[in-house]
């Protein structure tokens, strides 16, 4: 096991230096100078040279990135060109916002994908399961942002359940905290739940075929522990790795809906700096999510050890 992680880890290094070749080169081969934004429409051309030399912008690019990924390997990000605030900073600031609501999102959209996955399974070819199959093509067929406008006019401007948008803190109380990432949650986990119900159904079937699941209901055994004990347990295996590939649909996801409900987080700042390029806090919130996404996947891989002893990693 200790072997098998070590060389995941060693493997992080070149996909981590991939992402980052691809985000570096995007940014800086993409339209746009950020030394002009920040001069404003009066300036002059003397006056944007002298501010692209001062970021260090008038400079080889391969040598732009090599200073970049050193400093970024010692956990520097850099400063943003507009505010001179460490990136680290800015997302540190940003992450409390970021984390809840993907935290909420996830939590809510595995029990219900799972719940939903497991009944239709249980009542396949029945108005239930096709209700199942028909939420999840809707959920894939309807963009983040067109459910996020939707919950918005109907729950929170037509008949005032929930605030419009913003965010607060949990330090300001528990439900006016959940009461802000009700919303945003619901838009942002409704791909998500459609992804892990249609998985959770497939997987379901094809155990819920097999002898020990005959034997277990020859014998009497209740329905629940039949579904949850003996088949879910052993359909676990492809339900977990979707979840894993889930975190990818959020890790985007979330840059719309932060937009969408105003939620200042992580995403919202992304999308700002895009708009200033400002290069630091773009490509330090690509390094962060594409490390987590990483450190995702593998926790995904050890996890199968877990749930099906067959699975062994030496």
């Amino acid at each position: 096991m200790l072997s098998y992680v070590l060389r995941r880890l060693l493997g992080v290094v070149p996909v981590m230096l991939i992402v980052g070749i691809f985000v570096f080169s995007l940014l800086h081969l993409a339209p746009g100078d950020p030394a002009a934004i920040i001069a404003g429409d009066t300036a002059t051309a003397q006056d944007i040279a002298r501010i692209r030399t001062n970021l260090g912008l008038d400079r080889p690019l391969l040598d732009q990135f090599a200073s970049w990924g050193w400093a970024t390997l010692r956990g520097d990000l850099g400063v943003s060109m507009f505010s001179n605030v460490p990136v680290t900073t800015l997302l540190g600031q940003r992450a409390g916002a970021t984390g809840s609501l993907a935290l909420t999102t996830m939590l809510v959209a595995v029990v219900i994908a799972i719940t939903l996955g497991v009944l239709a399974a249980w009542k396949a070819g029945s108005l239930l399961d096709r209700a199942v199959m028909g939420l999840a093509v809707m959920g894939f067929s309807v963009p983040v942002f067109v459910v996020g406008y939707i919950l918005v006019y109907f729950v929170a401007l037509q008949w005032r359940w929930l605030p419009v948008q913003g965010y607060k803190e949990l330090s300001e109380g528990f439900w006016p905290w959940l009461r802000h990432l009700i919303l945003p949650s619901v838009a942002l986990g409704l791909a998500y739940v459609a992804l892990i119900a249609r998985i959770t159904r497939a997987s379901m079937l094809e155990v819920l075929s097999e002898d020990y699941i005959r034997t277990a209901n020859a014998k009497g055994l209740a329905t629940l522990p039949v579904l949850l004990r003996h088949a879910l347990q052993n359909a676990a295996v492809p339900i977990v790795t979707v979840v894993g590939i889930g975190i990818a649909l959020l890790i985007s996801g979330v840059v719309i809906t932060e937009t969408v409900f105003n939620i200042p987080g992580i995403g919202r700042l992304v999308v700002d700096a895009i708009a200033r390029r400002d290069y630091p806090i773009i490509q330090g919130a690509m390094v962060v999510f594409a490390g987590i996404y990483v450190l995702i996947n593998l926790l995904v891989d050890l996890s199968y050890g877990l749930l099906d002893p067959r699975i062994r990693y030496h």
